[in-house]
């Protein structure tokens, strides 16, 4: 008897020896990053010294003594030494197939005066030889020395064998064997949004094109990439995404050819970003076809993907560019020679009218995809939230997080609209920091005060998440546009522009905690992930960055130089900083 008891307590004790052991063991961390300040972006901001990592998810946030009690055999520790870790940053706005191929035929030059555009277009004529197509996209004028277009004649002369499309966006100027080869001549009558520019005197097409790049005949030159070029060029675009602490992004105007890439891509383990898709949705034509591609993104399967890769909504075009001159306004432009704008009631280009635009939108609405459209000018701003208002009068737009992209001139009470309607906005001040000084001159100061009204609409409780609309090239700051997030947190802090003499309307300027929640967990919002990602909070995703400078007490200049150390997705080390 007293035997058996002995053995049932023995069999008593290993059982909860072995219980404790296996609930130490689940609570033992792979990876635990102490000693350093990390900025939470909770709720509350809070600022804890360490994180622990299991697995692909953070297992506590706390203090040096409580994190380290996860400490196990196998646990990786790194001492901080009292660096700054902030959540994985993310950018709301890419285009990363695209511009992850823009140099792979041949390098491409930065270009500042109109006299380096032709230098280049020379130099490319002469290496394709005569009738190849020559084109640069994406070359604003705005960002240009002499802010204007280079002029067919100039084109004529630097290409007057070749065709030349010089494309911003939908935007372009053209020489005379392109405008002949695409059959624009003076009788050309355009179909739809769009206007070719003529000579008052003669008739004769000027060159520039608005909303018109859809009518030019360009066929591909130079070297053509193959698949494996594709998805090489793209992991190589997202390694330098994670060298400056992006972690997710939203690419905002996704074909099903990248869509099929990023599935491979993902299948393979290649894919070092999250990326949520905005797949892109042409409105022109048949009403009936574009509610049927509506309806054909709803049912994707990839909207039941998951935190790496899914499809969160569709995106279209809704107006033209500020950088182009043809953003659509409530008041007009005014006449320009930087724009080539000479008719004094001109107010831009709106490419989708109200009584079709509201169709579309109540589709994507009613499908329960984000809807989201190209809107730069505030008078597309406010078509965009009308068609909302409307919608929402029957099927509640706000749990499909409908979403405003650019959203650059805004009103007072466009930011009221989009906060009661519960509408989210996709801001890249980037633009801020290069544009600022040709529309101050186009627009004056004063009719700039809601360009990117940041706090205000931080204030109204509209969520806005910081992205780049990088377009070109590999690079955070040599691409078209920057895509380093640490120059959009300081762009946004300071609203300083380059070449302008003072900050643009300062009352806008976000703090350093609203910059960072810009580049975080707003982001993550407009992903529908902010479950998952956009803070460090215990059972969220491990993705964070260690910095090499705390952005919440530097001075303010430095915050644009910021540099990433290391990068973290799902607890796994994606980039270490070796220089």
């Amino acid at each position: 008897m007293t035997t058996h008891r002995s053995l049932s307590s023995l069999a008593v004790t290993l059982l909860t020896l072995a219980v404790a052991g296996t609930v130490r063991g689940a609570e033992e961390a792979d990876l635990i990053l102490h000693h350093g300040k990390v900025i939470t972006v909770d709720r509350d901001f809070t600022i804890r010294e360490a994180l622990a990592v299991k697995g692909d998810r953070l297992l506590r946030i706390g203090t040096n003594d409580d994190v380290l009690k996860t400490r196990g055999p196998g646990t990786i520790v790194v001492d901080l030494g009292g660096k700054t870790v902030v959540p994985g940053l993310i950018d709301s706005h890419t285009h990363p197939t695209s511009a992850c191929m823009t140099e792979f035929d041949h390098p491409i030059p930065q270009m500042e005066t109109v006299q380096d555009v032709l230098d280049y277009i020379r130099a490319r004529a002469d290496a394709l030889g005569e009738g190849r197509w020559v084109v640069v996209r994406q070359v604003f004028i705005t960002r240009l020395k002499e802010q204007r277009y280079p002029t067919r004649a100039e084109l004529d002369r630097v290409a007057p064998k070749n065709p030349v499309l010089f494309a911003t966006g939908p935007d372009a100027s053209v020489n005379s064997l392109a405008l002949s080869l695409s059959g624009i001549d003076k009788g050309f009558k355009v179909d739809g949004a769009g206007r070719i520019e003529k000579d008052p005197a003669t008739g004769e097409p000027t060159g520039i094109l608005r909303n018109c790049t859809r009518y030019i005949k360009v066929k591909p030159a130079g070297h053509e990439p193959a698949e494996p070029d594709e998805e090489r060029r793209l992991a190589e675009l997202f390694h330098d995404y994670n060298a400056v602490g992006i972690t997710s992004i939203i690419d905002r105007d996704t074909a099903d050819p990248a869509i099929d890439r990023y599935r491979r891509m993902l299948d393979s383990g290649a894919l070092s970003v999250r990326i949520g898709i905005s797949r892109h949705v042409e409105t022109m034509g048949s009403l009936d076809k574009v509610l049927a591609e509506v309806q054909r993104t709803a049912e994707h399967p990839l909207r039941k993907g998951g935190p790496r890769l899914h499809i969160i909504g569709i995106k279209t075009y809704l107006d033209g560019g500020m950088l182009t001159g043809s953003a659509y306004m409530r008041e007009p432009w005014g006449v320009s020679r930087t724009y080539a704008i000479d008719d004094p009631k001109y107010r831009g280009v709106l490419f989708v009218p109200p009584e079709r635009l509201l169709p579309i939108v109540r589709a994507t609405v009613q499908s329960g995809l984000q809807f989201t459209a190209h809107s730069v000018g505030d008078g597309a701003v406010h078509a965009l939230l009308d068609a909302y208002e409307e919608v929402n009068k029957q099927t509640p737009v706000a749990p499909t997080r409908p979403c405003i992209t650019h959203s650059n001139f805004m009103s007072c009470e466009a930011i009221a609209t989009a906060a009661r309607l519960g509408v989210v906005v996709d801001i890249q001040p980037a633009w801020l920091y290069l544009d600022t000084r040709t529309l101050a001159a186009q627009f004056g100061y004063d009719r700039l005060r809601y360009f990117q009204p940041l706090r205000s609409l931080f204030a109204a409780g509209v969520t806005a998440g910081g992205g780049s609309d990088h377009m070109q090239k590999i690079g955070s700051l040599r691409s078209i546009n920057p895509y380093n997030p640490f120059l959009g947190m300081w762009v946004a802090i300071s609203r300083r522009a380059q070449n302008f003499d003072r900050p643009l309307h300062p009352e806008e300027a976000l703090t350093r905690e609203q910059a960072l929640r810009f580049y975080t967990i707003n982001n993550a919002r407009l992903l529908f992930l902010e479950d998952r990602v956009g803070s460090l909070e215990e059972g969220k995703q491990a993705d964070f960055v260690v910095l090499d400078r705390d952005l919440l007490t530097c001075p303010q200049e430095d915050i644009r130089g910021a540099q990433a150390l290391s990068t973290y997705l799902d607890g796994k080390r994606i980039f270490e900083r070796r220089d």
